[in-house]
């Protein structure tokens, strides 16, 4: 009840559908790759330089983080098809050569295949995501205000939780 409620407030919110998209794609790039890896902590600092919606971000983060046990073996396959790829072996030799590179972890198969499929989704997420929030607040949001469920609503629990968070 409450997570319909959070994502009614955010959906509603006066941030711009951009910040709530770009919220759900860092999200979709944490949540999809092990919450260990290193560069999730260049997110995080990313996350609180750039002007997001972080509860955007961490309800996004969790739907991503179940989400991802699903997509680990296409990821995993991924990373090692990428790591295995004759072409591009004197690449990955030379950057396990420096410690930096050794320290991310790009070695591991699911980390970088995770990665990669979380950056390649990333920009889909946030154009669809902008399209898809701004589609809602144009068309449906009076009529979701108006309906008989709405009203039905608004009378019970949810309302009262989304009216608790409002506050």
């Amino acid at each position: 009840m409450t997570l319909l409620a959070k994502l009614l407030k955010i959906l509603n919110s006066d941030d711009s559908p951009i910040q709530i998209s770009l919220a759900i794609a860092l999200a979709a790039i944490m949540g999809l790759t092990p919450l260990n890896a290193p560069h999730n902590l260049l997110l995080l600092i990313i996350l609180l330089i750039v002007r997001v919606n972080l509860p955007a971000f961490l309800l996004s983060l969790g739907v991503f983080t179940l989400f991802a046990y699903a997509v680990d073996p296409l990821s995993e396959s991924l990373g090692y098809w990428v790591l295995q790829a004759p072409s591009l072996q004197g690449l990955w030799t030379a950057l396990y050569q420096s410690s930096f590179w050794r320290l991310l972890g790009y070695n591991n198969t699911l980390i970088l295949g995770s990665l990669l499929l979380s950056l390649a989704l990333s920009p889909f997420i946030v154009i669809i995501g902008r399209l898809l929030i701004i589609q809602y607040r144009e068309k449906l949001l009076a009529m979701v205000n108006k309906s008989r469920i709405a009203l039905w609503l608004k009378s019970g629990k949810i309302f009262n939780a989304y009216q608790q968070l409002q506050a």
